[in-house]
């Protein structure tokens, strides 16, 4: 039995798989052993029109997105939901952001399979992982779609620059 766990193209194929069967159209893969961990590691695909209700994560507990695969926007707001920042993550471009708790924000995916690599504290808890924001429709509700199109626009060829903070 190997020692070093390794992942490759069967791993990233296998999670942008199980994305594309899911109707949430997202599937992560954990690669710490359990919620208690104290650093927790995972890979999340993202497929196109799938919705990230924006949230934040508790006051010194970071989140570090590295982008493995595709291409995905980074959408950062303030407390009431105006956006702050957007930027693409991909590989050949910027490829990793860290984001410092506290900070609302979301992620839409703008290429098929995409993959990315989330590293954050742990121990991972359901009930205080992240905070929904509040002025930002459930997974649910209809109009979560719509948000999802709205945020893929800004990052369409000929839009403003998606790597710079919004006006």
């Amino acid at each position: 039995m190997a020692i070093a766990r390794l992942l490759d193209r069967e791993t990233a194929r296998a999670t942008t798989t199980a994305a594309r069967a899911s109707v949430r159209l997202r599937s992560n893969l954990n690669l710490h052993e359990h919620p208690g961990d104290p650093i927790q590691r995972m890979l999340n695909a993202l497929q196109p029109s799938t919705y990230i209700r924006p949230h934040r994560h508790a006051a010194g507990r970071f989140e570090l997105i590295t982008a493995i695969r595709g291409r995905c926007g980074l959408i950062v707001f303030d407390g009431e939901g105006a956006l702050l920042e957007a930027h693409v993550l991909t590989p050949g471009g910027v490829w990793a952001v860290e984001l410092p708790g506290g900070a609302w924000h979301t992620l839409v995916a703008l290429a098929p399979d995409t993959l990315l690599l989330e590293v954050k504290p742990g121990p991972y808890d359901p009930a205080t992982d992240k905070e929904a924001a509040p002025w930002s429709p459930p997974e649910s509700a209809p109009e979560a779609a719509t948000l999802v199109r709205r945020w893929e626009a800004l990052f369409a060829p000929g839009s403003a620059s998606a790597t710079t903070p919004l006006p």
